[in-house]
């Protein structure tokens, strides 16, 4: 009955064990994450608008029709990284996204108070190497610290009404992310939100 008893526990014990080693690691051996799916269908460094939620072809899972959605894919391995967001009419946001899928940022158009989300995305590298510039400030200018060198940005816009998706799209569609030609000015780390 020990022996028995004994040969449970142990085979209960080791399937746990299995399952949750199985779990934490399928994000980092799968093939098919947002990154890999995405890189066929979008530029290095540059907005491309996804396709409208469509339940039988959809490019990401879950993907909310009142939304209007695009994608930065970025490497700033060749140097920062600069963003711009028109403010849609009814709401935006922009998340931020390692390589392995992690969240790291997140802001949208409330929290930002202006028209345009606007904002400095780099390695603590590149933020370290920034000349010190007493006259700028943390309000002037909001620099982002990315954990690794490539990722996403997922940027997305509400259609409060089917009738302005149009608007939503459009501007997405107006939004920029590209390599800076030169350094931006030296600001404070802001405090992350998530």
């Amino acid at each position: 009955m020990i022996r028995l008893l004994f040969t449970v526990v142990v085979g209960v014990l080791l399937g746990g064990v299995v399952h949750l080693v199985s779990v934490l690691a399928l994000p980092r051996i799968s093939t098919q994450d947002a990154y890999s799916r995405l890189t066929p269908m979008t530029k290095l460094n540059a907005v491309t608008p996804l396709p409208l939620a469509d339940p039988g072809n959809s490019p990401m899972p879950f993907m909310d029709p009142a939304f209007a959605m695009a994608i930065c894919r970025y490497d700033l391995s060749e140097g920062p990284l600069k963003l711009t967001v028109p403010v849609s009419q009814a709401y935006t946001s922009v998340s931020f996204y390692t390589r392995n899928e992690i969240a790291y940022y997140a802001i949208n158009d409330r929290s930002a108070g202006k028209r345009v989300i606007e904002l400095d995305l780099m390695t603590e590298a590149q933020h370290e190497d920034l000349p010190e510039d007493e006259e700028i400030t943390a309000a002037d200018r909001l620099i982002i610290d990315s954990p690794s060198a490539t990722g996403l940005i997922v940027l997305k816009a509400l259609a409060a009404e089917p009738g302005l998706m149009p608007q939503a799209q459009a501007s997405l569609a107006a939004a920029s992310c590209g390599t800076q030609a030169e350094p931006p000015a030296k600001s404070e780390k802001p405090r992350g939100k998530r």
